[in-house]
């Protein structure tokens, strides 16, 4: 009895994992092969769940008759330099507020925490007159720059979390030696911290990529635009081109599955390294 109990309950748990599965894996199929479709057969009924002839139209197109290139280059400079510079502020304000004490430490924890329960999306028209009187409208240094300030606030909080993970004693003994806070931090703390920042700045990086609500308020220019609001293009009034936009929607994840796959070890390191604190 306690046997086929054991057996019924592996069978409902792998049963529901295996339907998780397919509900999430699912959407990523159909876009992929619908990108991958002739664009007349999109729309053909029945459905087919396996084209029945590869094309390579719907990537032609995104190329020949979209700026498409321009998005990737715009994408990667501003996530790239955006996940950076936020890293680096975020890696000094995250070793001052876990090793210093000072009357506002609360307070100033309490707002970054506040900070993730506001949607971003309240303040876009704030948002949007403050950068048009900094002249930073269609630019995208000016998105850089909030999407800087957007990133600090949680990344600043993991990033506490790591330092106080790493004794206190590795850079007293540095600076015991000759080295000042500041050399004691670079030389001696970020070595050990690496996969705890390598984290922080993919975490940084993905979201940069894949934000959509700033970057469509920000840029109108299409030399400018990133990858998702030249998504967004594609949707007008009375049509979707949802041939393009499955293409460019593939084209969009590759950068970030060649990132977690190079990355991962220092994910998972990192992700583990300021969970357990001895």
């Amino acid at each position: 009895m306690i046997r086929s109990e054991t057996l019924a309950g592996r069978i409902v748990k792998f049963g529901g994992l295996g339907l998780c599965l397919i509900f999430t894996v699912f959407p990523l199929y159909w876009i992929l092969i619908t990108s991958f479709k002739d664009p007349g057969t999109i729309f053909a009924y029945p459905l087919r769940y396996w084209p029945g002839s590869w094309s390579l139209e719907n990537y032609r197109g995104l190329f020949d008759q979209s700026n498409f290139g321009v998005f990737v280059a715009n994408s990667l400079i501003v996530s790239t330099v955006a996940a950076a510079l936020a890293t680096v502020v975020s890696l000094l304000s995250a070793y001052v507020l876990a090793r210093f004490e000072f009357v506002s430490k609360g307070a100033v924890m309490g707002a970054f925490l506040v900070t993730q329960m506001i949607p971003g999306f309240i303040a876009l028209g704030s948002l949007y007159i403050l950068m048009t009187r900094m002249y930073l409208v269609d630019s995208r240094w000016g998105l850089v720059l909030v999407y800087v300030a957007v990133s600090i606030p949680l990344c600043t909080v993991m990033l506490r979390g790591f330092f106080e993970n790493v004794p206190a004693s590795l850079e007293e003994a540095a600076m015991v030696d000759g080295c000042s806070r500041l050399s004691a931090l670079f030389r001696v703390l970020v070595p050990v911290m690496t996969p705890g920042i390598a984290a922080s700045y993919i975490f940084n990086f993905v979201n940069c990529w894949n934000e959509l609500f700033l970057s469509v308020t920000l840029l109108n220019s299409d030399g400018n635009k990133t990858i998702p609001a030249a998504l967004n293009g594609f949707i007008s009034s009375y049509n979707i081109d949802w041939g393009s936009m499955s293409a460019a929607a593939v084209l969009s994840i590759v950068p970030t599955m060649v990132l977690f796959a190079v990355a991962s070890r220092y994910i998972v390191e990192g992700l583990t390294a300021g969970a357990v604190k001895e």
